[in-house]
């Protein structure tokens, strides 16, 4: 039986975006290459790395591994964001990529919102009476065990 997984959209789009951050990190500057431009390598790379672990988890780990992969990406985001603010990216790169990275924020956001929703159980829900139940003088043979406090 051949069961190929089809490659998830969000998947495609984010090695989309790295294509892109590996062609900036080439003309990153070399002051700062190696450290915050390390730290987005690096942050990319285990975003990639995740997503594409998640795809061959049971539906209940892959809410916990993409709660990973978003806090992940939100961190990419900032190291970005920082690097812009320190003129390590050009405009046109720097919003090309925020505006990539915020679609695949979104679509992880309802894919892990979509895998919650199948997931979940419905709550359970008792009425607890304020009243006080007491088994009957009868008792069952299933209450053997029941003493009540005139015995």
């Amino acid at each position: 039986m051949n069961t190929l997984l089809k490659t998830p959209s969000v998947l495609v789009k984010t090695k989309e975006a790295y294509s892109i951050w590996f062609k900036i990190f080439a003309d990153f500057p070399k002051i700062y290459r190696y450290n915050l431009g390390g730290k987005i390598e690096e942050n990319f790379l285990i975003l990639l790395d995740n997503m594409f672990a998640s795809i061959y988890l049971p539906k209940n780990q892959k809410i916990n591994r993409l709660t990973i992969i978003i806090i992940k990406l939100d961190s990419l985001k900032f190291f970005l964001q920082l690097a812009w603010e320190n003129k390590c990216l050009p405009n046109k790169k720097y919003a090309e990529l925020s505006e990539r990275l915020n679609e695949i924020g979104k679509m992880l956001g309802g894919w892990k919102r979509g895998l919650e929703n199948k997931v979940a159980t419905p709550p359970i829900t008792t009425k607890i009476d304020s009243v006080a139940v007491r088994p009957s003088d009868e008792r069952s043979r299933h209450s053997k065990h029941w003493h009540s406090r005139n015995d």
